[in-house]
């Protein structure tokens, strides 16, 4: 087989590869969160493993299966916890008064309407008072606590699917660590083997690290935000730190978003309880506590994941963040640190030669 009919066969090989990974999308995305939770999970079957019981040993396929319980018991806990939260909010704004809410902010914005028409923006026949209240209305009559369950219930049968399968290959990845890892070589030619069992396994110390830290931070800054808001007294405190600390997964842009949500549900909050004054101090104690814990983040937190647990100057995955942004957006962001581990880890085995590779892997 000549060079030119290599390439081609090559090329085809991998469109072929593409299209079924986009075909099966489905399926790669199960294997991949199952990588992702057998990742997190393989310190904790090697402690497993290394426990005694007398003169008997834990057996590994027994390890395997108490670690994917853990995972499993604090993915359900989590759920219990905070899905019914959830339901009573969206039941709490939909029996907001939006009458009520525009009374409550009667006096700015009658002065707002004042300037938008002093400066032509708006007719002087239009109330701003009637338009705001008509909007909330709508916008609080329209969130339908029933019509959220039935949505949620239509793909019952898909998510346990879903479930299922994650739960079942994560059992595997769990009980024989290289079942992944062998199935990447299987596809690799010969001559590159060592090479690609050099990426797997610096790729799973890596992202191990990585997805642990992730894990940690979110949940440190989960219980940081509702210590900070049950302080001051804000009320679901436990809520809106659950999702200042989820949106954390997003890089920079995250804890604005956790913000912003906070805010909201605390208001509404107070408005379903008729309580339509000190918004704005109930905003800026939310606010505020968002900021401190941030800090704490930033300054703690996130330079022992993101810098330590892969290997890479601050800068640089700055950097890295806001090309992924800039290509896909939020998903973007979220991937960009994973990812570029990965192209590293890959470059270092395959372009060692250049020097750019050499001094961006030095420290892997």
């Amino acid at each position: 087989m000549n060079t030119i009919t290599r390439w081609i066969a090559s090329g085809l090989i991998f469109l072929i590869a593409i299209w079924m990974v986009w075909f099966f999308s489905d399926i790669v995305f199960y294997i991949l969160i199952a990588a992702v939770l057998s990742f997190m999970g393989h310190p904790l079957v090697r402690f497993f493993d290394g426990l005694h019981i007398g003169k008997m040993r834990i057996p590994h396929s027994v390890s395997a299966a108490l670690t994917l319980v853990i995972e499993m018991v604090i993915l359900l806990a989590l759920i219990a916890i905070f899905i019914p939260l959830i339901a009573r909010q969206a039941s709490i704004i939909s029996d907001i008064d939006g009458n009520m809410v525009a009374q409550a902010i009667r006096e700015p914005l009658l002065w707002l309407e004042g300037l938008l028409k002093e400066y032509g923006l708006m007719e002087t026949s239009d109330s701003l008072e009637t338009y705001m209240a008509n909007e909330l209305m709508g916008v609080f009559g329209a969130i339908d606590f029933t019509q959220v369950l039935n949505y949620i219930l239509s793909f019952t049968g898909t998510i346990f699917i879903g479930l299922f399968a994650v739960v079942f290959i994560t059992f595997f990845f769990l009980k024989e660590q290289n079942l992944f890892n062998n199935g990447i070589l299987l596809l690799t030619p010969l001559k590159y083997q060592k090479e690609v069992e050099n990426v797997l396994k610096n790729t799973r110390r890596l992202l191990s690290r990585y997805f642990i830290g992730i894990c940690i931070e979110v949940l440190s800054m989960m219980t940081l935000i509702t210590i900070f808001l049950s302080i001051l007294g804000v009320k679901n405190a436990l809520l809106i730190g659950f999702f200042g600390g989820l949106m954390n997964i997003i890089p920079y842009l995250g804890p604005v978003i956790g913000a912003i949500l906070g805010i909201i549900i605390g208001i509404t909050t107070n408005l379903s309880l008729g309580i339509y004054t000190d918004l704005l101090i109930l905003s800026a104690q939310i606010a505020g506590s968002f900021v401190v814990a941030n800090l704490i983040d930033n300054l703690v937190l996130q330079p022992l994941i993101y810098s330590n647990s892969v290997k890479a100057h601050p800068l640089e995955i700055f950097l890295v963040i806001m090309l992924g942004a800039s290509l896909a957006g939020i998903p973007g962001m979220i991937l960009a640190i994973p990812s570029y581990t990965v192209l590293r880890i890959i470059a270092k085995e395959f372009f060692n030669g250049l020097r750019v590779v050499q001094k961006l892997t030095e420290r892997i």
